[in-house]
């Protein structure tokens, strides 16, 4: 069988760029079960309520959602276990510095395959206040608006 290479993605965290301000992000490797990735080979996660947490200087995973696999028998796993990250020290030690300052938090962005391998996506994240994510969304709906005016424009200087 060849090996898997590229990018292939399994599920993405939107509400989690609306609801937080994304300062830095990592990728981190997943420990899983085999039942875990046969489930994730069929697209199935969901990383809305997903957060990360570290302890004893080890990175977890928490509340991501990965649905028992059909075909698996008693050795399914549970569906929202806590999953241990694979990090570098030197981010791992980076993390903890910042998560200790005030409302900082790590968050799931995206769950993918690279090169036949689970990886998440992870970001470290200030969350954000409720006028923040009004001017947010003002902001991309005024981008959307004089797009949609320049292109208009660019047609009838065509015609």
């Amino acid at each position: 069988m060849a090996k898997e290479t590229g990018r292939k993605f399994i599920a993405q965290n939107k509400k989690a760029r609306h609801d937080y301000l994304i300062l830095d992000t990592f990728e981190a490797g997943l420990v899983l079960t085999g039942t875990e990735v046969k489930s994730l080979r069929l697209g199935r996660a969901s990383l809305v309520d997903g957060f990360a947490q570290l302890d004893g200087g080890e990175a977890w995973l928490h509340n991501v959602h990965i649905p028992e696999y059909v075909q698996g028998t008693w050795t399914n796993h549970s569906a929202r276990r806590k999953r241990k990250m694979l990090l570098h020290r030197a981010e791992i030690d980076k993390l903890v510095h910042k998560t200790q300052e005030t409302g900082h938090t790590i968050v799931p962005l995206s769950l993918y395959f690279k090169d036949g391998r689970v990886k998440v996506e992870i970001a470290l994240a200030k969350g954000k206040k409720e006028y923040d994510k009004r001017q947010t969304l003002r902001e991309k709906q005024d981008r959307r608006e004089s797009d949609r005016v320049i292109s208009a424009a660019r047609r009838r200087q065509r015609a």
